[in-house]
């Protein structure tokens, strides 16, 4: 199975060219769910003007080779490893997420737009690292989900209770969930059963839940965190400190009850 290409086999009752179709019509909805959720919410304004207090309020001028050595480090540790969430179960599901995500759309975009033909051949390594990405993506959000959920976790919520900020995570495992069990459906040869059919449909809904309901859910805030992070660290640097007051040099004292349970209020 996990050398199995599913989307080879769909091309013998759905065209390439309009799989294709579809992989650009997610991508337009992405970039008009976001340029919507900016012009509604103002978040990129408010970057650019906490961007001009922050230079106004800088005590160092930093080069251009201290500002790129800035955003390298912060590439490197806050975007690449989700560093700011510490050595927990936290990040290793986020990690597990990112990483499984970007796996697995980058290889459904490269069996969809080179091995998608019924005359081609595909290598077996992006079908391992499309199937691989969703099994990732799957576990690192379930977990998310199930066990480390803010308010669940530490507000004493229902697991099931789901507001617009879940779309994205839930719309994110549907789709490798769907997808994971529609490739096995399909790599099992059932005779043309309805099976598979049933959860490539809703492979497509999952996807087009989760590419379409950017505006709603918590999708742009991926584009927003780099960003944020990047001029969080800039400001630390040029001494700005986004206008709050520095460390307080003093020994940090929190009194014995913080030993009694593990950290998880956040």
């Amino acid at each position: 199975m996990i050398y199995n290409n599913p989307f080879l086999g769909l091309s013998d009752f759905v065209a390439p060219i309009a799989m294709q179709g579809f992989v650009i019509a997610m991508i337009a909805l992405v970039i008009i769910g976001t340029l919507i959720d900016i012009i509604h919410k103002k978040n990129v304004k408010y970057f650019f003007n906490n961007a001009k207090k922050a230079k106004k309020n800088a005590k160092i001028q930093l080069t251009t080779s201290q500002k790129t050595s800035v955003i390298l480090r912060t590439v490197a540790s806050d975007i690449a490893t989700t560093s700011e969430l510490g050595r927990g179960k936290r990040r290793v599901a986020h990690l597990l997420g990112m990483y499984g995500t970007i796996l697995f759309w980058v290889g459904s975009v490269v069996m969809i737009f080179f091995y998608s033909n019924p005359t081609s051949e595909t290598p077996s390594f992006w079908p391992m690292i499309w199937h691989v990405g969703a099994l990732m993506t799957v576990i690192g959000g379930g977990w998310f989900w199930f066990f480390l959920r803010v308010d669940v976790y530490s507000e004493a919520q229902p697991w099931y209770r789901i507001i617009k900020a879940d779309l994205f995570v839930l719309a994110l495992i549907a789709s490798s969930l769907t997808g994971l069990i529609w490739s096995y459906l399909q790599f099992l040869d059932l005779n043309d059963r309805w099976d598979d059919k049933v959860f490539l449909v809703l492979f497509v809904i999952s996807n087009l839940v989760l590419f379409g309901g950017v505006y709603w859910s918590k999708f742009a805030h991926m584009f927003y965190k780099p960003g944020a992070a990047i001029q969080k660290n800039l400001a630390e640097a040029d001494g700005s400190r986004d206008n709050l007051p520095p460390p307080a040099d003093a020994p940090e004292q929190f009194g014995l009850g913080i030993k009694r349970e593990e950290p998880k209020h956040y």
